[in-house]
């Protein structure tokens, strides 16, 4: 079974932690299409899992935000 992202472990990062790790994964994608337009890529498949990490590092990212107005409120 695949290992989700709970709330509870989004949480225990701050936003900063969370971008740092996003613009990290950002450089790896566009380094991965790279590698794999020139054919040096072993495994396609590294291509769409890191696109998912990105998405769900952009949802618990939001998810914090979202805590933190309410919070403000």
């Amino acid at each position: 079974m695949a290992k989700k992202i709970t709330k509870e472990a989004s949480e225990v990062k701050t936003i900063d932690q969370l971008n740092e790790n996003l613009t990290a994964k950002i450089t790896s994608l566009i380094e991965a299409k790279r590698g794999h337009k020139l054919g040096e890529l072993a495994n396609p498949r590294f291509i769409t899992v890191t696109r998912k990490e990105i998405a769900r590092l952009h949802t618990a990212i939001r998810a914090s935000e979202i805590d933190k107005l309410k919070e403000n409120k």
